[in-house]
């Protein structure tokens, strides 16, 4: 059975929504939240590597373990493969690392149970997901990133060959193709914890420069990235996946008791 730790990766630095992760949410702040969501669904460990002390002090006051982690750091990515390091220095301790973003307040943990499955079933280097797209709208907007994946209708998960904010891919000819559908990547990551450092010691991809996602450089490098189609990844319909802005934050509070 594998090793699996989750690391939540959380920083003070949000220029729309100060402090957001010591924001209180009806008694508890939103770290003690998504981590409580984090450990009563998720197997193994549950660290958070935090870019600041105060959520270090948080973390600690509702007896959550914490690393502190240069607040510099680029990505989540790269904050959770330092604390990692910290906790497991020669990588022995754990098979799978689950990125769970510490603003997701209203993500149902359960989303990375079968990206687990899907990295020990298939030994892909990082499996995550994304949900069929029916606004052509969202197609066209660079701000939605696609998967580009080879699946038939019917088919819940497949190899991911690109990631993209352009809409692709193009449907040549309509009336021949095995399928229509267009793939919103959602930003969950299950990785093999070997993959996660390979990873972050790569350099920025040709690619990834040019669109702005790091995914990208794990394709140009030849790792695998795996995808499950998904239909909800929310706790509650209603309330916001996540917190980043003040009306988010308002709407969380009517929802999240």
């Amino acid at each position: 059975m594998s090793k699996v730790i989750t690391m939540i990766p959380v920083r003070m630095a949000a220029t729309r929504l100060p402090n957001k992760p010591l924001l209180d949410i009806n008694g508890k702040s939103a770290i003690q939240r998504v981590y409580e969501n984090v450990k009563a669904v998720i197997p193994g460990d549950v660290v958070v590597a935090a870019g600041d002390q105060a959520i270090v002090d948080e973390c600690v006051k509702f007896g959550a373990k914490a690393v502190l982690t240069d607040p510099k750091l680029p990505s989540g990515t790269d904050r959770i493969a330092a604390a990692l390091k910290e906790i497991d220095p020669d990588g022995t301790k754990y098979d799978i690392v689950v990125n769970f973003q510490g603003d997701n307040i209203n993500v149902d943990p359960k989303v990375n149970l079968p990206l687990i499955e899907m990295v020990e079933k298939t030994g892909c280097d990082i499996a995550t997901c994304g949900r069929v797209m029916l606004d052509e709208k969202d197609i066209n907007d660079p701000n939605m990133v696609k998967i580009v994946m080879g699946i038939k209708d019917g088919e819940t998960e497949g190899r991911c060959l690109y990631f993209t904010r352009a809409s692709a891919p193009y449907i040549r000819n309509p009336e021949k193709s095995m399928t229509h559908n267009f793939y919103h990547h959602i930003g969950i990551y299950v990785f093999k914890a070997s993959s996660l450092q390979k990873m972050v010691s790569l350099p920025v991809g040709v690619l990834e420069d040019r669109e702005a996602l790091e995914q990208l450089r794990a394709l140009e490098a030849g790792m695998t990235i795996r995808a499950k189609v998904v239909d909800n990844i929310k706790l509650i319909e209603e309330a916001p996946a996540d917190i980043n802005t003040p009306e988010e934050y308002e709407e969380a509070k009517k929802w999240i008791k």
